[in-house]
């Protein structure tokens, strides 16, 4: 073995730890847990460099059981209800939307523009 599928193997052995103190509990959640864990720790077994490295040179093992089931789906969403977003505030904070600023100027453009028109119309200089 070289240090590498050490750290694995040590991995491995926390998270069967871990699987011990979960099935311990006793509960519904404890023995989910532990069972997810056992099977995260077998997983974790299977990514030793030195089995990867034989597997990419074709000397991998022949004798192991394929696995017989995919892992289950989740039953439901994994995530809860989201959070109504927030209203964003402008960075000054103070005075009209820009839009509406926006808005006036081209109703006072159109309005300042029929003015003139119309003036030219009622006194013309011919």
């Amino acid at each position: 073995m070289n240090k590498g599928d050490l750290l694995v193997e040590r991995g491995a052995e926390g998270l069967q730890h871990l699987a011990d103190r979960a099935a311990a509990r006793g509960d519904g959640v404890g023995e989910w847990l532990s069972e997810e864990l056992r099977n995260d720790a077998a997983f974790l077994r299977k990514l030793k460099p030195s089995l990867i490295q034989a597997r990419a040179k074709g000397n991998a093992p022949t004798n192991q059981e394929p696995a017989t089931d995919p892992p289950p789906a989740p039953g439901g969403p994994q995530l809860g209800s989201r959070p109504k977003p927030k209203k964003k505030k402008r960075k000054g904070g103070k005075g009209p939307a820009p839009l509406l600023v926006v808005g006036a100027a081209l109703v006072a453009g159109i309005v300042l523009a029929k003015v003139v028109d119309w003036k030219g119309h009622a006194h013309p200089r011919d």
